[in-house]
């Protein structure tokens, strides 16, 4: 198969990930924090060693990593915690996914808080200068911004916009589910309150690991309860991070995929994967280009980023191209991508786009499928 879905989960995983799950399973797939036996604290130390790992690839050792199953429990547990705390004004890119926007309207419905959309021009320049104005007329209390558009690929300059957001004294949360592990970015700084990772996409480790790292100095509560391995009698969820956020038993199958992963990042480099995605990137732009039938919708040669494009066809639906591409064995995502307010914006609700996704595995095989596939869809239209 031409895999162009990586977008949604990287694939395939770096052998190393397939190979080291299978192997600390067998010998050391015990539940932790549950018993003082040597295999179980065996687990843990994994454990630790993960999240340590984590710190150093996002550069934030003054931060706590909490494990999740997915980003965005991870997302819902910091949205609903912030409002719970008392955020009125709340502002959010474009380009947020429902795990955002569906999560803020169920709270906005009920008049507990204003939803925001920062200010970002029909070319994806964020206006800084209007954000700031923005934030003038309607003082922010948290600021969301996907690190990059899981529809379009295009980078968010959050660190500029946090730091403006920091002079209101806003909470700040950056979702790098499309980044982590591909996109350098220094969340240890103090503009950073937030910043959630999805385990199974740039990280390229397994489904059903994930999580966000936190400022510890923010008090927020905790809107799932449940076991902790420890302090049982506490009917209480515990004040201790990261137990406070980690109710019930960890993955530990899929946080020994994440460790393996992240050895195998350290290995590559950040910078090394980043650029093989952008050259892979760039093949397919070219190859997207030499057919008159497809609309490429986003790209700016001025913006950053990842390998992420989305396209419309002449005549075909989005969801039809798809039957057509399965066809031809290659895997493409359509429609909204759960991304419903970046369609909007971008003119291409409620249909949606094709978008084709690449990462560092991408072949030229994958590329010669692709051609074949639009070659006969030419022929055809």
């Amino acid at each position: 198969m031409a895999y162009f879905d990586n977008a949604a989960t990287t694939y395939p995983k770096p052998e190393c990930v397939y190979s080291f799950m299978d192997k600390f399973y067998r010998n050391y797939g015990f539940n932790v924090g549950r018993g003082h036996y040597t295999l179980s604290q065996k687990a843990n130390n994994l454990i630790v060693e993960t999240r340590n790992k984590l710190k150093d690839l996002l550069h934030c050792p003054n931060k706590q990593v909490i494990f999740e199953p997915t980003a965005t429990i991870s997302l819902n547990l910091i949205i609903q915690g912030i409002i719970l705390n008392g955020a009125k004004n709340i502002y959010i890119s474009p380009f947020e996914h429902n795990a955002v926007t569906r999560t803020l309207n169920y709270y906005e419905k009920k008049k507990d808080i204003k939803v925001h959309v920062l200010a970002v021009s029909k070319d994806l320049n964020y206006d800084l200068m209007r954000i700031r104005y923005q934030f003038d007329k309607n003082t922010p209390d948290f600021v969301i911004v996907s690190h990059a558009s899981n529809s379009f690929g295009v980078i968010a300059p959050v660190e500029e916009i946090f730091k403006i957001a920091k002079e209101y004294n806003a909470i700040t949360l950056v979702d790098m589910a499309q980044t982590a592990g591909l996109v350098d970015c220094n969340i240890g700084s103090s503009v950073y309150d937030f910043a959630v990772f999805a385990g199974h996409k740039t990280l390229y480790g397994p489904t059903g690991i994930s999580g966000f790292v936190m400022n510890p100095d923010i008090q927020m509560p905790t809107i799932i309860f449940g076991g902790t391995g420890f302090d049982s009698a506490n009917q209480y969820m515990p004040d201790d991070l990261p137990e406070r956020f980690e109710a019930g038993t960890l993955n530990i199958l899929g946080i020994a995929g994440l460790n393996a992963a992240l050895n195998w990042i350290q290995q590559k480099g950040i910078s090394t994967l980043l650029k093989v995605e952008l050259e892979n990137r760039k093949k397919l732009i070219n190859i997207l280009k030499n057919f008159w039938f497809i609309n490429i919708v986003g790209n700016n040669e001025s913006n950053e980023y990842v390998g992420i494009v989305s396209c419309l066809i002449n005549g075909i639906s989005s969801d039809s191209a798809g039957n057509i591409f399965d066809k031809f064995n290659i895997a493409v995502r359509t429609g909204l991508h759960c991304a419903p307010l970046a369609h909007k914006f971008m003119n291409t609700y409620p249909a949606g786009t094709i978008r084709f996704s690449v990462n560092y595995f991408t072949s030229d095989k994958d590329f010669e499928e692709l051609e074949k596939a639009l070659e006969f869809i030419e022929d055809n239209i």
